[in-house]
């Protein structure tokens, strides 16, 4: 298999950049995504020293986008246009921490024929693409696919979207996978399933992406992640499936404590 990055989803000291990638390294961890998801906290002079102290420590840097950052409005107006802003502004902080990409959730059908929502999800990120370009803000994007069973956000759905869109890429929560298929993830042939049909829309040089906790749900749909081992997702099976790929891999732990972290970690590299 490529390399395996195991990593965390929230920048673990918000004071000092250096100080943050120092904490992960110590844990043994070689990969981080910038918690953005809650609004704009870090700023340009943060980004840029933590790219750096990631960069030096081989740490590898994502973003994930605000919440309301998402595209495939109903119209133009002040949501799509703060949208667009976000966005704007998540990419130029991830170019300034030199991030592989930045994860952004692919909204909402909006009461919309799917087909209608994935077209103009893909159109409006075809338009922002025109303006990133311009700006020479050209990271990659990556769309994660979702745990609600009846909305916009399904693997079909984030496989559609970055095979319109080559510098997309699907990014696979499991956790979300786990949830709206009734817990079907137990073996490693259903995560291989994913990670085949993912691995023939990425390019050659893209890693997978992905991320991994332990999930409740109800009715199909997720409620929140859990401790690790207090559901029935594991990271064992996951590890043996991505065996079976080249290509390299960066797994985002999103557990709510620090031992599932170090659980998860230890069960994914002993595979």
């Amino acid at each position: 298999m490529g390399r395996l990055r195991v990593g965390l989803a929230r920048v673990p000291d918000r004071d000092d950049p250096a100080a943050a990638v120092a904490a992960i390294t110590a844990a043994g961890f070689d990969a981080l995504e910038i918690d953005l998801a809650g609004g704009f906290w870090m700023n340009k002079e943060f980004a840029t020293r933590l790219g750096n102290a990631a960069r030096d420590q081989d740490v590898a840097l994502s973003v994930h986008a605000p919440i309301a950052a998402f595209l495939g409005h109903l119209e133009r107006g002040a949501k799509h246009k703060r949208a667009i802003g976000m966005l704007d502004h998540a990419s130029g902080l991830a170019m300034l921490a030199q991030a592989e990409l930045v994860v952004i959730h692919p909204g909402f059908l909006l009461e919309r024929e799917r087909e209608v929502a994935l077209a103009s999800v893909i159109e409006q990120l075809a338009e922002l693409r025109e303006r990133l370009v311009a700006k020479e803000r050209t990271v990659a994007f990556g769309v994660e696919v979702m745990g609600r069973v009846r909305d916009l956000g399904s693997e079909d759905d984030v496989l559609t979207i970055a095979r319109a869109l080559p510098w997309v890429r699907p990014v696979i929560d499991f956790a979300h996978l786990h949830a709206v298929t009734d817990g079907s993830f137990r073996e490693a042939a259903q995560f291989q399933s994913v990670l085949d049909r993912v691995d023939a829309v990425l390019d050659a040089g893209s890693p997978f992406h992905i991320h991994f906790s332990d999930i409740a749900y109800a009715n199909r749909n997720e409620t929140k992640h859990l401790p690790y081992g207090e559901g029935t997702l594991r990271a064992e099976p996951l590890g043996e499936a991505l065996q079976a790929f080249e290509r390299d891999a960066t797994v985002i732990s999103e557990s709510p404590d620090d031992e599932s972290h170090r659980r998860i970690s230890a069960a994914l590299r002993d595979r």
